[in-house]
């Protein structure tokens, strides 16, 4: 009895567990992408032993693909070449890992995914344990099947009440973020619950887990309900019965509570994510390229909402405005429903689904002295191009306003005309 990830490692150690304890457990997949898998290779290869189990390792093409250069057509071709060496199943080239590992039926509640990639806390939002490791034990993994853990404490973060129009659950996350810091989660387990995360969708719901990376968690977690078994049964490949794990009796570190009533929208200001600051404080401020995408805030609702405010306009003559869909399936029912055009014809540049400029590889580089307002979830010197750039983090919605004006612009203001 206890915590969630005390609940989730129990069942998986076979035995109760709580914080502070060393447990070793199976891994139910281990994923790397074409930026994280070569190293891990490596690490297999000096292991010298076969792979434990080949259908639990999942590999994806996504933060430099198509390659934008000689090095990154490198690796594809090299893991290419393992993957039919060693008979993989798994290969995806269809958007960020995190996405498709979702809607591809990887995750579930109460499994255990590793991934070499520090966003892998995602997958706590489906609630399961799903948590950023080094491409090293990534390799390991392959080997062994199994990963070792020290028991997180939890904090739980405790957000009620309901937000006011034009703000997103992106704007509370950036709030939370500023409010804890970025070690106030280190090494923790942040157990995200209230009335207002348990009425959101999963959508929504995601963008929580995604970003406790920021605030040094081991991972961020939402209990599953019966939200979390209709996505997974309607909009994923993912197949059950699943469980719904839930704390029983849990002690946590401390609680944190938020009500998110009178909660404005929210911007993470150059070059801390927990340099936070209400979109009153930054208003105005010039910016010269705005990108919709990530892992965080690229599904096909955010391009909706991102639509509704760009339809019947134009950006910014001076903004460069760029749309990265998190995956094929979000593309095509956007293309299919009619949001790709509305983008496009609004002079925002569409491009293939994957990672994109998030990490400064391709799609849309920073000059030196350019500033761009991003719903990344990261906005670290040097993250998009020039160490000499500036990135602000925003909601879907703040970021298409400020296409439209070439400054960051609160979404209230277009959305209420």
């Amino acid at each position: 009895m206890g915590t969630l990830i005390e609940e989730i490692l129990s069942r998986k150690a076979g035995k109760p567990v709580q914080a502070g304890e060393i447990v070793m457990v199976d891994a139910d997949y281990m994923m790397s992408h074409d930026n994280t898998t070569p190293l891990a290779i490596k690490a297999f290869r000096n292991i010298g032993k076969p792979i434990h189990d080949k259908n639990r390792i999942v590999l994806h093409f996504d933060h430099a693909y198509p390659a934008p250069n000689l090095m990154a057509a490198g690796n594809h071709r090299m893991i290419i070449d393992f993957v039919k060496e060693q008979e993989l199943p798994f290969l995806f080239k269809q958007g960020v890992c995190h996405q498709v590992m979702i809607e591809e039926g990887f995750i579930a509640p109460g499994a255990i995914v590793i991934g070499a990639d520090s966003h892998s806390n995602t997958y706590g939002a489906l609630g399961a344990f799903g948590t950023g490791l080094g491409s090293t034990e990534i390799g390991v993994g392959w080997v062994t099947g199994k990963a070792w853990f020290r028991v997180p404490e939890t904090i739980r973060v405790e957000v009620t009440g309901q937000t006011q129009p034009g703000v997103y659950a992106k704007d509370v996350m950036l709030h939370i973020t500023g409010e804890l810091g970025m070690d106030g989660g280190t090494y923790r387990s942040i157990e995200f619950g209230g009335e207002y995360i348990d009425n959101l969708p999963m959508h929504e719901r995601i963008i929580f887990s995604n970003m406790s990376t920021e605030v040094g968690a081991k991972c961020g977690l939402i209990a599953a309900d019966q939200t979390t078994i209709d996505y997974l049964e309607n909009e994923t490949c993912a197949e059950g019965p699943f469980d719904i794990i839930q704390p029983v009796h849990p002690v946590y570190e401390s609680v944190v509570n938020f009500d998110v009533s009178a909660l404005t929208p929210q911007v993470a200001c150059h070059p801390d994510v927990d340099n936070v600051s209400p979109i009153a404080g930054v208003e105005g401020l010039e910016i010269h390229q705005v990108y919709i995408g990530t892992c965080t805030n690229a599904r096909y609702e955010d391009l909706v909402v991102a639509a509704s405010i760009l339809k019947g306009k134009r950006v910014h003559d001076y903004t460069h405005v760029i749309v990265t869909p998190a995956s094929n399936r979000i593309y095509e029912k956007a293309l299919k429903n009619g949001l790709i055009e509305t983008l496009m014809q609004a002079g925002c540049t569409v491009t293939q689904p994957g990672c994109g400029a998030c990490i400064g590889r391709h799609g849309g580089i920073l000059a030196a002295g350019e500033r761009a307002l991003t719903t990344m979830n990261r906005n670290f010197i040097g993250r998009m191009g020039s160490p000499e750039a500036e990135i602000y983090l925003s909601s879907p919605a703040t970021a298409a306003a400020s296409a439209l004006t070439g400054r960051i612009t609160d979404p209230r203001t277009i959305q209420e005309n």
